[in-house]
């Protein structure tokens, strides 16, 4: 049984009530001063410009989640599929990265106000022709022809549909070939990108983007040695 009498309220200590208090104000001050801050900032910084329809950072941004998304399907299957430890590791890490900069980029192109895809063909960002791998020329029109207009590095249907079809080693070594091209196209688009735009987040991206790809790229060659396989033809 309680030792206090019914109808008798305990008073809280003085000290426990200004701790309150003071915990209380001090999240105001906090508050306000993270809002001033902020004010500040908006009035004493020009707002920056929103990317328009067919600038380098909404193509980019449309283009390449476009061209990730490819990736991530490539490795969900291979990472499915495949047998070897090794290739369901490395489809495992460009899936989840791939997409998380995908979300990025979708964010962008939402708070921007622009559709998820281009309207048309691709890479009409892209006003001059960029160096590829190995040092070639790479233009948005020379790319697959004969297969529609694809982006720097992604497979046509016939060789998704062929890497679909395999299994075992055979499976594992056209995996890593397509995407070692794929990585190689991409990785020339970020540049591009990177190139003629002075968006922070856009040159952050693209950071991001070389620094994963470049990693994989080396992996997948040595992979594909190891198995007694070349990269697939320039």
């Amino acid at each position: 049984m309680s030792s206090e009498e019914p109808g008798v309220v305990t008073e809280q200590p003085t000290w426990s009530r200004w701790v309150i208090i003071g915990g209380t104000l001090l999240a105001v001050l906090l508050i306000g001063g993270t809002a001033g801050m902020f004010l500040t900032r908006a009035v004493d910084e020009p707002a920056a410009a929103v990317p328009a329809a067919g600038s380098v950072e909404v193509g980019f941004a449309q283009d390449m989640s476009t061209h990730h998304l490819q990736a991530v399907t490539m490795a969900g299957w291979a990472r499915d599929h495949s047998t070897d430890p090794e290739i369901r590791q490395l489809a495992f890490d460009i899936e989840r990265t791939q997409l998380e900069q995908v979300g990025r980029m979708k964010g962008w192109l939402m708070l921007w106000d622009q559709p998820e895809q281009a309207i048309g063909a691709p890479m009409k960002w892209m006003t001059e022709p960029m160096a590829g791998h190995d040092g070639m020329s790479m233009a948005p029109s020379s790319v697959n022809p004969g297969a529609g207009v694809l982006m720097p590095g992604m497979a046509t249907e016939a060789e998704l549909a062929k890497l679909r079809s395999l299994s075992g080693k055979e499976l594992d070594v056209y995996f890593l070939q397509l995407m070692l091209r794929h990585h190689q196209g991409g990785t020339a688009m970020a540049r591009y990108a990177a190139a003629h735009s002075s968006l922070p987040a856009l040159k952050a991206l693209v950071n991001s983007i070389l620094t994963s790809q470049g990693a994989e790229m080396d992996q997948m060659k040595l992979m594909l040695s190891a198995r007694g396989a070349q990269p697939l033809p320039a």
